[in-house]
């Protein structure tokens, strides 16, 4: 059966609004992972700058270490077993209440 060229045009516009509608999904899918994937970055960024900020509040000569003094630092204090297992206390405490 030969199609008539209006059958054929109907068909071409609407082939097209479709794949329009498809994009149009498609964009608004990958909008939606970007807003989550940014979302997670922002709060820990938010985290990081906060703890940061404790870090400073309760120990301000800290300012003037370089990072690779500082990181030093940090991994010296958290190896320490007393360190070790107050932080471990203070995760069960907020675990359980």
């Amino acid at each position: 059966m030969k199609k008539s060229r209006e059958q054929l045009e109907k068909e071409r516009d609407e082939a097209i609004a479709k794949r329009e509608q498809y994009q149009h999904r498609q964009r608004r899918l990958e909008n939606r992972v970007r807003y989550y994937t940014e979302g997670e970055r922002k709060k820990r960024n938010h985290r990081l700058i906060v703890r940061g900020a404790d870090v400073e509040s309760v120990a301000p000569e800290v300012r003037g270490l370089s990072q690779a003094a500082f990181r030093k630092l940090a991994e010296q204090i958290f190896s320490l077993p007393e360190v070790s297992a107050l932080v471990r206390r203070m995760i069960d405490q907020q675990e359980g209440g």
